[in-house]
């Protein structure tokens, strides 16, 4: 599975309206309610937020994956949010976040759901596509960061 497989340009948000760490993931879950990605947004960012109350998923480098899985979504799903200014996530490595990927799966999804955080990681180590996407000047630029680095099998 590829992250284009699951993302569009049309699920990537750039600058994103809010600019602490519930804002931004409410302002994301509602992106893919409004973009017909998922049925229930109440219960997808219940389920979000409960992950995320286990263990801050701010990863480090400046990217947060928060993620949820719930029976508000029939699939797997994907935004991406760009704050304008970098946010306090409560980040691993104690840095604040300027590159939000959420995911949204069904319960019975576990499988898909664990490839696509492996991949978003794996792509996000490297620091030019990092600078790429702060570099973005919109959210089509930022995808066609993901489709360049998916075609040349990086991830």
């Amino acid at each position: 599975m590829q992250l284009t497989d699951i993302l569009t340009p049309d699920c990537i948000k750039v600058p994103l309206g809010g600019g602490d760490k519930q804002s931004v993931v409410d302002e994301l879950v509602e992106l893919l309610a409004e973009r017909g990605r998922i049925a229930d947004a109440v219960a997808v960012k219940q389920a979000v937020w409960q992950r995320e109350q286990t263990r801050t998923t701010g990863i480090g480098h400046g990217l947060a994956i928060p993620h949820g899985k719930s029976g508000g979504c029939d699939r797997l799903v994907m935004a991406i949010g760009r704050p304008p200014r970098p946010i306090d996530y409560g980040s691993i490595d104690g840095r604040p976040v300027n590159l939000i990927f959420l995911l949204a799966s069904p319960p019975d999804q576990t499988g898909p759901h664990i490839q696509v955080l492996a991949k978003i990681s794996r792509l996000m180590t490297r620091a030019d596509v990092r600078a790429a996407m702060l570099a973005a000047a919109d959210a089509r630029t930022i995808y066609e960061v993901i489709v360049r680095e998916e075609k040349v099998g990086v991830q």
